[in-house]
């Protein structure tokens, strides 16, 4: 299989709402739009992302009524303090400051329309890791 692109979808009710959040934001723009849906795309690595309004009849009907709960949108940065004084500058909820965990990731969480969460990380090398001598434990 080769894959050619790649695109999360998200059951929402207010599609241009998401779609707002994300091009303001995010810097994606709209691709394709048509009543109950949204294609959101960029020019890098990051997956287009396509909005669904919940209850299009274009759903499955097992999951026509359904919203996207519990899915994180995830984009690795270069500058990640940088990216977080951004958008709190322009007023979007972070909903988890910036912190950093053990294994060397650093992230924080935004929430945006219809309680879509987006995590910005970005990679660093572990404190416990830096130190250590090359073979041997961290």
């Amino acid at each position: 299989m080769r894959i050619t692109s790649s695109a999360i979808c998200l059951t929402v009710d207010d599609v241009a709402a998401s779609a707002d959040f994300f091009t303001q934001h995010f810097g994606f723009r709209t691709e394709m739009e048509a009543d109950g849906f949204a294609s959101l795309g960029r020019d890098d690595a990051a997956p287009n992302i396509v909005l669904m309004r919940r209850g299009v009849d274009v759903l499955p009907a097992n999951i026509r009524d359904r919203r996207a709960e519990g899915v994180i949108v995830v984009f690795t940065v270069d500058d990640l303090a940088g990216e977080e004084a951004r958008l709190r500058a322009e007023g979007v909820d972070i909903t988890m400051p910036l912190r950093e965990e053990p294994w060397g990731e650093r992230l924080f969480m935004v929430t945006g329309p219809n309680d879509l969460i987006v995590e910005l990380v970005e990679w660093v090398t572990p404190a416990s890791s830096a130190s250590a001598e090359p073979g041997t434990p961290a």
